[in-house]
């Protein structure tokens, strides 16, 4: 186990260890659906009960369902806003969530609106209830409970993001499957073909290095692969709930999230179990694209299918939003290189744009679309998944002069200590957990492939088939060769004054076999000077 904890001094994630998650212990509930107490400590030494005027603690119903897949995301200002989210199978009465400070208790309560879908493909209706939580405190932790009429409430803890430049900690991983087993159309038991123990180990991960939040870059559970996609989607949430109950998870859509009959796009699944802090009056188009800013650092999540050419979902929609998502993604980026208090700018999304595995390879189409706007805007790091294994590049900056493939051109050779105001550094993250690893399929001899085209009609496998286009791998940073799963964790320290030099420790932890044991592959710096001390 690496002994680096996942803040910069260790002392939020002993803040959390000591009084949030003592409170819940004084709560009487370590884990999903455990009873519930109307009575919490606040997890100090002068702990003083939590107050409860008006929780609604009902005895159990038979014809409740209980509370499933307790998570969290933040809301369009996470220093004051989140939203609760849990999953039922029938409709329930009276969703609320209850919550308060550590100091004031179960003072505050906020109703819950529930959000359906009908499964196209089993005709079954999920209800999902999201409670959003309003006017808090930044930098705070909180403490909840979610509950509707007649079950028992379950709960979780979260702490808000800070006001201004504060250092802090977030993680980030794709493609992680569920890891539970589906039953198949003859009744027999299959191991889900796309899941491994990783897909549960790579959770307690996250909860060591314990981050104000987490980026999940695309593919969560591979749905669309599966009999019961309902099913599925539930396994995901019980199994990430042992986190996500404390800490925001902020997903991407990826292409194995838009399945068949599922909404216009197929992604209406995805769009019912989030909530997220989109701004699209789309109805069709909300939160399949957002952003956020915690701290100093602006996070700007995209929809990949949108630009990418290639083919990887139940339904091809390439081009879906019309060129909505670019205008949304210059708007941010301007935005957010003329604002004084956002110093890096980091993208998450899922498809690539670089990737020397002989697997999907990266994408022309995003290249053409993002590249551009990336390099004028000096966007810091990429983060995606959809290649199943890590690899990241140097830092990058425009073409290589006469490249078909618009081949990213390096600006320097550096991979310990890299200045991204001279060019932005993309990470592949595509361990979380999915089976069908990519890390044995690198390049030995220093070449990529690139999808530069998509056939017109689909082949027989019901997918258009891509075309790909050998380049050399001059970008290439580092790669993993030898362990398929893992996770990297981010440490941003803001520095102290204007016009400092503001730095961001990255830290990439394999999830090692058998016994789901992290260590440490390897730690790199990113740094630049802040956006306050010069002009813009």
């Amino acid at each position: 186990m690496a002994t680096q904890t996942g803040t910069p001094d260790g002392s939020a994630q002993s803040s959390e260890g000591v009084s949030r998650r003592h409170a819940l212990g004084l709560l009487g509930t370590a884990g999903a659906g455990a009873a519930v107490t109307p009575l919490l400590g606040a997890g100090t030494a002068q702990a003083a009960p939590l107050a409860a005027p008006a929780l609604h603690l009902t005895a159990d119903s038979a014809g409740a369902p209980p509370v499933q897949g307790l998570h969290l995301t933040f809301g369009a200002d996470p220093r004051t806003q989140m939203t609760v989210s849990w999953i039922t199978d029938r409709p329930v009465t009276r969703p609320v969530v209850h919550y308060g400070t550590l100091e004031h208790g179960f003072g505050s309560s906020a109703d819950a609106r529930t959000v359906t879908y009908v499964d196209g493909t089993s005709s079954r209706t999920v209800y999902v209830h999201h409670a959003s939580l309003n006017r808090l405190t930044p930098g705070t932790d909180y403490v909840y409970l979610a509950t509707h009429e007649g079950t028992t409430p379950d709960s979780g803890t979260f702490r808000t993001a800070p006001r201004g430049r504060k250092p802090f900690t977030f993680t980030s991983f794709g493609d992680q499957s569920a890891p539970q087993v589906t039953w198949a159309t003859n009744g027999t038991v299959a191991l889900d073909a796309n899941s491994t123990p990783a897909t549960k180990d790579i959770v307690t991960g996250i909860e060591q290095v314990a981050p104000l939040f987490h980026l999940l870059n695309g593919d969560l559970c591979y749905a669309n692969l599966d009999v019961d996609r309902v099913r599925t989607w539930n396994n995901f949430f019980t199994n990430n709930t042992r986190s996500a109950r404390f800490r925001p998870w902020m997903p991407a859509a990826g292409n194995h999230e838009i399945e068949k009959a599922n909404g216009p796009l197929g992604l209406g699944a995805y769009q019912t179990y989030f909530t997220l802090p989109s701004t699209e009056t789309d109805a069709e188009l909300a939160g399949l694209w957002y952003a956020f800013t915690v701290g100093s650092v602006r996070v700007i999540v995209l929809q990949n299918d949108d630009n990418c050419l290639q083919d990887g979902g139940d339904v091809y929609i390439s081009g879906y939003s019309g060129g909505r998502q670019l205008a949304f993604l210059e708007k941010e980026l301007k935005a957010a290189r003329s604002s004084g208090d956002i110093d890096w700018v980091v993208v998450a999304m899922h498809q690539v744009m670089i990737s020397s595995s002989d697997a999907n390879g990266a994408d022309l189409g995003l290249r053409q679309k993002y590249g551009p706007l990336f390099d004028r805007y000096g966007v810091d790091l990429v983060l995606c998944g959809h290649e199943h294994n890590y690899e990241r590049s140097l830092a990058v900056r425009g073409v290589v002069t006469g490249s078909e493939t618009l081949t990213p051109r390096p600006v320097s050779q550096a991979t310990d200590s890299i200045d991204t105001g001279l060019g932005t550094v993309h990470m592949i993250l595509g361990g979380g957990g999915v089976s069908g690893t990519t890390n044995e399929k690198f390049f030995t001899d220093g070449t990529a492939k690139v999808i530069t085209a998509v056939s017109a009609t689909p082949g027989s496998n019901g997918k258009r088939t891509s075309t790909y286009t050998k380049e050399e791998a001059v970008w290439t940073g580092v790669r993993d060769v030898e362990h398929p799963y893992g996770f990297a964790a981010f440490t941003v320290d803001p520095g102290r004054h204007a016009g400092d030099t503001t730095r961001m420790h990255v830290t990439y932890y394999n999830v090692n076999k058998p016994n789901g044991d992290l260590s440490v592959f390897e730690t790199f710096t990113l740094h630049r000077r802040r956006s306050d001390g010069h002009s813009r």
